[in-house]
């Protein structure tokens, strides 16, 4: 029984280890889309970025500017999109440049390192 239990979660690895064996070939990296983009989004706080975008836009719109109005707003949606769409990536390349990314992801189960 200790065993299963003891197989249910994945062995920690240190971040230079980590670090240095991803390039190599050393780990399985399995992330989270769903916790990915949640914390991508509270991460690049991509909220007060994109709304500002789209609020301009629309008020662009509204005052008669409407291409540069509907630019801006489908900047700003297409910004965020792409942001959510790419989040698993953003969340390994922060992981791999920074020690406490990685402490953070792997600590709340968004991105999982195991032995290859």
């Amino acid at each position: 029984m200790a065993q299963a239990e003891a197989g249910d979660f994945a062995e920690y690895i240190a971040y230079e280890e980590f670090r240095s064996g991803l390039p190599a070939g050393h780990f399985r990296v399995v992330v989270d889309p769903k916790l990915a983009r949640r914390y991508v989004s509270q991460r690049l706080m991509l909220i007060v970025v994109v709304l500002p975008v789209i609020g301009i836009g629309l008020a662009l719109a509204l005052t008669g500017r409407t291409w540069l109005g509907a630019l801006l707003v489908g900047a700003g949606v297409v910004l965020n999109r792409v942001v959510m769409w790419q989040a698993g990536r953003i969340v390994l390349h922060l992981a791999t440049h920074d020690a406490k990314s990685y402490e953070q992801v792997t600590q709340h189960g968004i991105m999982e390192v195991r032995r290859a």
